[in-house]
């Protein structure tokens, strides 16, 4: 019998795929070195794993790293895929208890973490583009099951990790642009200007009330405002990735910038709604967050992403969770992540068959006291 099974699992292909279609990547990518047959099986098995996951955590960390780093060294090693790109936030109260920000190469902009970066660094793939953000609050879904209730975190340690792989039809590139390397070029070689495959910016803006960042936002915004694609972001506290990813940034310690990602590519689905300053209880924010239906994306595959007000939230509604829990009662199994920042970047932008309700020039994009809802999906 034993001679059987080893003939079989050295020969037979579709046996050794079928197996490893229930082994976890970090396991997957270790089985790959025990012979051709199985490298060439693991090979077929990750082009298959093109599933979005993602991992959260919250509660005070009792090792002294943030809880995020702790959670994520736990679960990465259960994940059913190879992550091209990373989207990490975390609170910036604790981020900032724990970190030091340095000068990388001379005066490259770096807000590094001894835990985070270096956590972050070695628990993923070297080739993985790994984009940080410190916020004032974090809304996460908690790990487990995408139908868990989302949770708005204002105050206390708290951070998520989403974690994309290589996607047919799907491209995601990240950039970051401050005042020293923002350009016509510099967008076009981004991806978002004259990119017909546009459909998705997600972007994050540190620092834009210094001197000059007003004048620099408008130079990212107006041409985003003229494409098609759905802008949503909002303003944040920090940013932070490994050093390789700061080095050709050419941008100055302390100042401002952004950063982010361009989601192109024909299977990539957008679609978002402002709840503004009418929208003051429960029922409205259901009402509002339930016209996001009408874009029919597929909730398979798909994010749903919050950036609200730090304005909003428990102390505006006068109870807690009305927004994350008015987006599950609506989408009940799309998990939702999102921050409570500075200012909020979006609009209302809903694609329904031929007709598109979208107002994106550059003022319109930009909100106080509101919360930009909304959906991605990646085939």
């Amino acid at each position: 019998q034993d001679s059987k099974a080893s003939y079989v699992l050295s020969n037979v292909a579709v046996v050794v795929e079928r197996i490893l279609t229930f082994v976890p990547t970090k396991s997957l990518l270790r089985i790959a070195s025990v012979c051709k047959l199985w490298k060439n099986c693991a090979r077929r098995v990750l082009r298959t794993q093109q599933q979005l996951s993602y991992v959260s955590a919250s509660g005070r960390s009792k090792t002294g790293i943030h809880v995020l780093c702790n959670t994520l060294a736990e679960d990465v090693e259960k994940v059913f895929l190879l992550p091209k790109t990373v989207l990490a936030m975390v609170d910036c109260d604790t981020l900032h208890e724990r970190s030091i920000v340095i000068g990388l190469n001379e005066g490259k902009l770096g807000c590094k973490s001894p835990d985070m970066v270096d956590v972050l660094s070695s628990l993923l793939p070297k080739s993985c583009d790994i984009m940080g953000i410190s916020t004032p609050g974090i809304v996460l879904t908690p790990c487990g099951s995408s139908s868990s209730p989302p949770q708005e975190h204002q105050e206390g340690e708290a951070g998520f990790a989403i974690m994309l792989p290589s996607m047919d039809g799907v491209h995601v590139k990240p950039f970051h642009f401050c005042k020293n390397s923002i350009s016509p070029t510099a967008l076009k070689e981004a991806g978002l200007v004259d990119n017909p495959d546009l459909r998705v910016v997600l972007l994050f803006v540190y620092s834009p009330y210094q001197s000059g960042g007003r004048r620099f936002l408008k130079q990212l915004l107006d041409p985003l405002g003229k494409s098609k694609a759905l802008i949503a972001g909002g303003i944040v506290e920090s940013a932070f990735s490994p050093r390789s990813q700061w080095d050709n940034s050419n941008c100055d310690l302390g100042g401002y910038g952004v950063v982010g990602l361009a989601l192109s590519g024909p299977k990539v689905q957008g679609a978002s709604v402002l709840l503004d300053q009418d929208v003051v209880n429960p029922k409205g924010a259901e009402a509002t967050v339930r016209r996001l239906k009408a874009a029919k994306i597929p909730e398979g595959n798909t994010l749903g992403l919050m950036f609200a007000c730090v304005g909003r939230g428990r102390s505006y509604y006068n109870q807690s969770d009305v927004e994350s829990s008015a987006f599950r009662k609506v989408f009940p199994t799309v998990p939702l992540f999102g921050l409570f920042g500075n200012g909020e970047i979006g609009c209302d932008r809903i694609v329904k068959d031929d007709y598109t309700l979208c107002d994106s020039d550059r003022k319109s994009l930009q909100h106080q006291y509101t919360t930009v809802m909304t959906l991605v999906h990646f085939g």
